[in-house]
């Protein structure tokens, strides 16, 4: 049974930095992935980042990237977080689950975490 629980969710201003982390336990190893994912109040949830465990390859979404990095040590997955935005504000939650591979590469996701709430003021 995968668990995922994330943390350092919070509240800051415009412009401030937040780590986000997320335990993993369970059946994740090498084969799989993770990702970052976030949903706004009345928006549909958007891919912010993901990683292979295999190797540590990962990818950002274009209105994440440059600000926002994704990383992983041993079972705990982060997401580092500068320069922030109040359009950044949403829930962010982590999942995890097997790459496809077709042009590109894409997270299948499978487990998902509870989630941990972003706010950004202007």
């Amino acid at each position: 049974q995968v668990q995922l629980v994330e943390s350092g969710g919070g509240s800051v201003q415009a412009g401030g930095n937040l780590r986000l982390s997320c335990a993993g336990t369970g059946l994740i190893d090498r084969r799989d992935c993770m990702a970052w994912f976030r949903q706004a109040p009345g928006k549909g949830r958007e891919e912010v980042a993901r990683i292979l465990l295999r190797d540590d390859a990962s990818t950002e979404a274009d209105s994440v990237r440059g600000r926002f990095t994704i990383s992983r040590e041993k079972n705990i997955l982060y997401l580092q977080m500068v320069s922030l935005k109040p359009e950044d504000t949403a829930m962010y939650y982590c999942a995890a689950g097997r790459p496809y591979y077709g042009l590109t590469w894409s997270c299948e996701t499978e487990h998902w975490g509870q989630g941990t709430q972003v706010t950004v003021s202007s």
